[in-house]
């Protein structure tokens, strides 16, 4: 059976952000030589999870090729494992932390394109991969929500993984500040303490609020309050059911 189109942009999207990290990772930029190199910056872990995410995307989209039609159960159960790991990191990460991304950043850039993206990087990073890291995460994002329905976790659970990567992120750019005398991003060196803890603490709630967000997205679209089977169990069923002669 020939791969259905929502496969084939999987596939196209994992090969893009595997081209974004490979150039980003090829440029000489003096930050990147400095302590924490590239993972202090929530725009590299973010290309790094949605690559992630897609890399399972497809992998799960494999295992249901080679699985079909074979009706092993330990083979129906292994892939089911998958599609839960699969929807908890859209969930959790890659919607969330990738609507975060393109919103911050293209709003500090339009009011001071120097706090948070300072003209000299354009000597070392082109428009195009600009664009690849900050732009078009938001669209591959909904394309894949807008193709597959995703099974959401409790809402406590999900809003408890939420907070903890963003303290977890937070407390890292505090400790590179600690360590090297200098902030992450610029415009951090121009706003107080007091600034600085209210910035951190807006983020963390911006964070939740995109999860939410994704939430209610996810079940609008595929209006999940109107469906009473397991949208896992259809999932596997989907795949395992045979073409009519």
């Amino acid at each position: 059976m020939a791969l259905v189109p929502c496969q084939v942009l999987r596939v196209a999207i994992l090969l893009s952000y595997c081209s974004i990290l490979c150039n980003y990772k090829a440029i000489e930029m003096p930050s990147h030589q400095t302590y924490g190199g590239s993972w202090k910056f929530l725009t590299f872990i973010d290309l790094v999870i949605q690559a992630v995410f897609f890399g399972i995307c497809v992998l799960t989209d494999l295992s249901s090729l080679l699985t079909r039609g074979s009706g092993s159960q330990e083979q129906e159960r292994q892939l089911k494992k998958l599609i839960s790991l699969r929807d908890w990191m859209l969930a959790v990460l890659a919607f969330p932390v990738g609507i975060f991304v393109v919103a911050v950043f293209w709003i500090i850039y339009a009011y001071d394109r120097e706090m948070i993206y300072p003209k000299l990087l354009d000597n070392f990073i082109p428009g195009w991969l600009n664009h690849g890291m900050h732009t078009t995460v938001l669209p591959f994002i909904l394309i894949e929500m807008r193709t597959s329905h995703h099974a959401y976790p409790s809402r406590s659970s999900g809003l408890a993984a939420i907070c903890t990567f963003s303290v977890g992120y937070i407390l890292w750019v505090c400790w590179v500040h600690h360590v090297t005398g200098m902030w992450v991003y610029p415009f951090l060196e121009h706003i107080g303490p007091g600034a600085r803890i209210l910035f951190f603490g807006s983020t963390t709630i911006l964070m939740n609020f995109l999860y939410l967000l994704g939430e209610v997205l996810n079940s609008y679209i595929w209006d999940t309050q109107r469906k009473p089977a397991s949208w896992q169990d259809v999932e596997i069923n989907f795949i395992y059911m045979e073409p009519s002669s």
